[in-house]
């Protein structure tokens, strides 16, 4: 099988399968080359005549393909999604590889890099969408994933075909393990479908949906749409750079929407990648990578002191507000049409910690190699890395920001229980000048 790779209408290569290796192996297009763009530089520079194959990385984490491709690829939400279309389409989902899963994404994958030729899923209408029975589908999808693929190979009449196909359209692309749609709103809310052009007055948008799994997952206990948004508020306050968020309330649901920045109004496409992606740093191994070491990718990248800032200012809000969910895809980078590059807007950002749990029982990034228990010196190591930075002021006015955690939370809804609950977790000790 093999992919034919597009970016902005410009043929990028080739990436094909290779059945006996079980291996993506890319090549580049000359004319591709030719352009100077760069999707992936610092572990797959744009070079003719040269085909990439990486055998090295972890498997489990980027499916035996390059890693700006993997980064395309749906997660654990997304992934269920897929397999319930292969289960309609009597489809062993073993037999679907991972490029197979990029032909599926076709042109609807998050960034701009589209996979040819397309999978025929949808239709090219950006149809409109109901929201509640989504969300009650992607609650059953949620508590039961393999039970869903068992009723569509069984027919079960009690599937709801219609909400199905619609969740299908809306929810495969995006990453993360919660429950997403991508969706196109306007301003009278009438929302339809975001993987496809909208009409005139729409905006792109992510759709986190507000569904109860088990209790013992924090991230996907109903209310924590209005958490997440609290957390957006509250950062913002602390000066860290997001897209606009907003909370869509529904049927006693709140489900916390966030603009993306990767399209334009006008639905142009940027290109996004990881830094999971750019410098191969494995999510799925947690404290294996350090916030410094980041750094040395914002240097390669040629990005500026403002941005470096920026990261560092996001760095101490994880810390202080307790989101421990910060691993390598939880920060991205994004390519202009002239070759340049920029941090992105930050995203994921909510309270996300839990004793005893693998992956936010401490933080995913180290910081002087620490993943807990830090000193304020800890935080400083790091903004001594970035010439003229002014680190004990933001590491002061993002304490500040979260002081302010009860105020906010209460004007947009988080029960009292919570509020308390989440405020007893905050690394308020964390001052300069304590």
């Amino acid at each position: 099988m093999i992919a034919q790779i597009y970016l902005w209408g410009l043929y990028v290569g080739a990436l094909n399968w290779d059945e006996t290796t079980q291996v993506g192996e890319f090549e580049f297009s000359p004319e591709f080359v030719s352009t100077g763009l760069e999707i992936s530089p610092i572990h797959m520079p744009a070079r003719a005549g040269y085909t990439y194959a990486f055998t090295n990385l972890n498997r489990e984490t980027y499916k035996a393909l390059p890693a700006i491709f993997a980064d395309s690829l749906p997660d654990d939400f997304g992934n269920a999604l897929i397999n319930a279309w292969l289960a309609q389409q009597g489809r062993d989902k073993l037999s679907f590889t991972p490029v197979d899963r990029l032909l599926y994404q076709g042109n609807r994958g998050m960034g701009a890099l589209e996979y040819r030729p397309a999978m025929n899923t949808e239709a090219n209408e950006a149809q409109t969408i109901e929201i509640a029975a989504l969300a009650q589908l992607a609650g059953e999808v949620l508590s039961g994933r393999q039970s869903l693929e068992d009723r569509l190979t069984s027919n079960d009449p009690s599937v709801d075909d219609a909400a199905l196909q619609r969740l299908i359209q809306v929810g495969t692309s995006a990453g993360g393990a919660r429950p997403k749609a991508i969706i196109a709103i306007n301003r009278e809310g009438h929302i339809r479908s975001g993987q496809v052009p909208a009409p005139k007055g729409y905006s792109y948008w992510l759709l986190k949906f507000d569904v109860a799994k088990n209790t013992d997952v924090l991230a996907d206990s109903q209310g924590f749409g209005r958490i997440e948004y609290a957390y957006h508020l509250m950062a913002r306050q602390a000066g860290v750079v997001m897209t606009e968020c907003r909370l869509l309330e529904e049927g006693g649901r709140a489900h916390f929407m966030t603009k993306r920045f990767d399209r334009t109004d006008d639905g142009d496409k940027i290109h996004t990648a990881t830094l999971c992606a750019l410098d191969h740093a494995d999510y799925k191994k947690p404290g294996e990578y350090s916030y410094a070491e980041a750094l040395n990718v914002f240097r390669a990248l040629k990005l500026g002191r403002r941005e470096a800032e920026q990261f560092f200012r996001r760095m101490v809000f994880n810390v202080i507000a307790r989101n421990q969910d910060d691993h390598t895809k939880n920060i991205s980078f994004l390519l202009d049409t002239d070759g340049t590059w920029y941090l992105s807007p930050a995203y994921d950002v909510t309270w996300s910690y839990m004793p005893g749990n693998f992956w936010v029982d401490s933080h995913q990034m180290s910081i002087n190699g620490k993943r807990d228990n830090f000193v304020v010196a800890d935080l400083l190591s790091v903004g001594s890395q970035i010439k003229g930075l002014k680190a004990k002021q933001i590491i002061r006015e993002v304490h500040e920001a979260v002081m302010q955690w009860p105020v906010i939370a209460a004007k947009v809804g988080v029960s009292s229980v919570m509020i308390d609950a989440i405020a007893k977790t905050h690394r308020l000790d964390l001052s300069p000048d304590s």
